[in-house]
């Protein structure tokens, strides 16, 4: 099941390390507990994003590779 998304992000077509860096400036606007759904086509990103969120205290609900799109749900932590 899809969550409910709060802020969709699109970085497709963007490289590394631009999806990262795009996504933690995304999350930094965010209230605590919204849901951000990053959109990113770099492989780099599939690890690179969940390596990100376990070092901070957002939590990434659900990740999904879909061809070349990597999908991403997180939520904005404390």
């Amino acid at each position: 099941m899809t969550p409910a998304v709060d802020v969709v992000l699109q970085v497709i077509g963007l490289r590394c390390p631009m999806p990262l860096l795009k996504t933690k400036q995304a999350l930094s606007s965010m209230e605590v507990g919204q849901v951000l759904k990053v959109e990113a086509t770099d492989a780099g990103a599939w690890r690179d994003i969940p390596a990100f969120v376990a070092l901070t205290a957002h939590e990434l609900l659900q990740c999904e590779e879909d061809g070349e799109l990597f999908v991403f749900y997180i939520v904005k932590g404390e």
